[in-house]
């Protein structure tokens, strides 16, 4: 078709908002796309489904379909999400029972061919995506392993008249660039089309985070209590505009949408199943209120691999969060730490961190005020030595012997640990596959012009500091927003700023002074990028999340508040920015 297509996104994780599908769908859609597979999602759901065979789907889908399967209905827009996870065709034949409940005359397909838990051993040497440790070396035994399918199932269930098409893990673009590509017509080399659509996807992808969500600016954020879905209008040569519903909260900006382009990325180039998307020149243009242009995105044939995401038991893991209170902080951090030392000699454990989490106020105006927490985690293999009789009881056992006003609130114990584990596959294993209700199987068709990935080019290191004038010692946060993201162990983390500032924030932030900034980045590989065009400078910090966010033991797992301690730390910044 030659208008754009208009593509509302309803929800970014497993457990977004229960209304997320009935307001996307609150204004006119062509599609709406739901996400819900987070990378530790697939283990939850073969916890269920190892407890119900029928399960292994996110059930928080199915109650927001059957919300609004009259309204999606009515408005004659078409459905993409990979709520179906580990059984997509149990879930197809579950929103169908709705729609015949409902009396609707809907068609629902599926698509198949990400699930390679059976398969492993025919797939040769698998290596860890970000260590290099092969997986026979690791000692784990995979319980998932499921490929990132690309969109073009989705486009040929669209085509052949599918109203909802439930994926299993695709990637998180895949979703919308499917929909995309089967609007346009777009052929399987349309590398220019296709990037640009990846674009949009990943800005839509997490919901809300378009609109105001999660963003270092969001004082500013009308209706920041209330904010709603976003969407892309993108058209046939694959540029696209982010907007909102008029009636909805948040804003649309040229800030909200660089924030969620820097979320979750490892560089200038995205690698993707359909296409490898190159966002050196990506730029954005504000073309009327809540609408922001994406322009400047180039395309080139995709890898020969995707990515293999598979979970593994992990063992156990019990915390124990105690208090300290008041004066003589570091002597009572001291003593705790040495009972810590002595209850956890002997135990057979994988992991132990004692972490301490905010600092009391100087006079404190209540007792909260004066409080840190130290939260003390132990994971092991087995459950016997962080269980309740050899860890937490220990533990808790400190109430008498321990420092001045100690107490304990909350506990953990013996909790599941789910080992995420990332490596590559050749595309061309996958029997990807859309099933319609008759159980017809239709192979997919993709391209067969595939390349081998190469790295990233880091940007070249930050120029020398231009000359503004006197400074005074400032948060960064009051020169740059920032906003940062996970992939499996690494953190990605980037900051922009206005146009006058961005010369400083250039020159301000080279490795060296990220370092710096980050205690954690002191001994890790580090790389750095520029976004020229979005005033932007990212980084990737290697393995500073451990084995990843649903196994690495830190109170902020998946390093979502990275940015927010990096905005708050003190740089020499010229007064005429401030």
């Amino acid at each position: 078709m030659d208008r754009p297509v208009r593509i509302a996104n309803c929800a970014g994780w497993l457990w977004d908002r229960f209304s997320g599908l009935r307001d996307a769908l609150a204004g006119p859609v062509d599609v709406v796309t739901g996400d819900y597979l987070a990378e530790p999602t697939l283990r939850q759901l073969a916890l269920e489904r190892a407890q119900d065979p029928s399960l292994g789907y996110a059930r928080s889908f199915l109650a927001q379909f059957t919300d609004a399967v009259g309204l999606l209905a009515q408005r004659g827009a078409r459905l993409v999400v990979d709520a179906g996870g580990l059984n997509p065709a149990g879930l197809a034949d579950e929103v169908r029972r709705v729609v015949a409940e409902a009396g609707l005359d809907l068609t629902v397909a599926h698509v198949e061919g990400d699930d390679l838990s059976a398969r492993l051993d025919t797939l040769g040497a698998l290596e860890h995506l970000d260590t290099g440790v092969p997986l026979a070396d690791s000692g784990l035994e995979p319980t998932t392993a499921n490929a990132y399918l690309g969109g073009w199932g989705i486009a040929a269930a669209l085509a052949a008249g599918a109203d909802v098409v439930i994926c299993p893990r695709v990637t998180d673009a895949s979703l919308t660039v499917g929909a995309a590509a089967w609007w346009h017509r777009w052929g399987t080399e349309d590398w220019g089309a296709l990037a640009g659509a990846v674009a949009a996807a990943h800005v839509i992808e997490c919901g809300p985070q378009a609109t105001g969500g999660n963003f270092s600016g969001f004082t500013s954020v009308p209706r920041v209590d209330d904010l709603g879905y976003p969407i892309a209008e993108i058209a046939a040569d694959g540029t696209a505009v982010i907007t909102k519903h008029d009636d909805a909260g948040g804003t649309v900006t040229t800030d909200t949408v660089t924030a969620q382009l820097l979320y979750e990325i490892q560089g200038p180039t995205y690698l993707n199943p359909d296409v490898t998307v190159h966002l050196d020149d990506v730029a954005l243009t504000a073309v009327g209120p809540d609408r922001v242009e994406i322009t400047g995105v180039t395309g080139s044939p995709p890898p020969s691999t995707t990515k293999l995401a598979m979970t593994a038991p992990g063992g156990y893991e019990s915390s124990v969060a105690f208090y300290a209170t008041g004066l003589d902080l570091e002597a009572k951090v001291a003593l705790l730490r040495t009972h810590v030392e002595r209850i956890t000699a002997g135990l057979d454990l994988t992991l132990l961190r004692v972490d301490r989490i905010g600092a009391p106020v100087e006079d404190p105006p209540d007792q909260w005020a004066a409080a840190q927490q130290i939260l003390v985690t132990a994971q092991s293999r087995t459950r016997r030595p962080v269980d309740a009789q050899h860890f937490v009881a220990p533990m808790t056992g400190l109430f008498l012997p321990g420092y001045p006003g100690l107490y304990v609130n909350p506990l953990k114990v013996c909790a599941p640990v789910v080992e995420y584990w990332p490596a590559l596959v050749p595309v061309d294993v996958l029997d990807h596959v859309v099933v319609t209700a008759d159980g017809t199987r239709t192979p997919v068709k993709d391209t067969p012009v595939r390349v081998t990935p190469g790295g990233q080019r880091p940007s070249d290191e930050a120029p020398p500091l231009p000359d503004l004038g006197p400074t005074r010692r400032a948060p960064l946060g009051l020169v740059a927003h920032g906003r940062c993201g996970d992939k499996g162990g690494n953190s990605n983390v980037g900051f922009w700023a206005r146009d006058e500032a961005w010369d400083w924030l250039r020159a301000t932030l080279s490795t060296e002074r990220l370092r710096a900034l980050f205690p954690d980045a002191a001994d890790v590989e580090v790389e750095r990028h520029e976004f020229p065009a979005l005033r932007a400078v990212h980084f990737v910090v290697h393995d500073v999340l451990g084995k990843g966010a649903s196994s690495n033991g830190r109170p902020d797992i998946a390093g979502k508040a990275v940015a927010e301690f990096l905005r708050a730390r003190f740089v020499e910044v010229p007064e005429c920015l401030l």
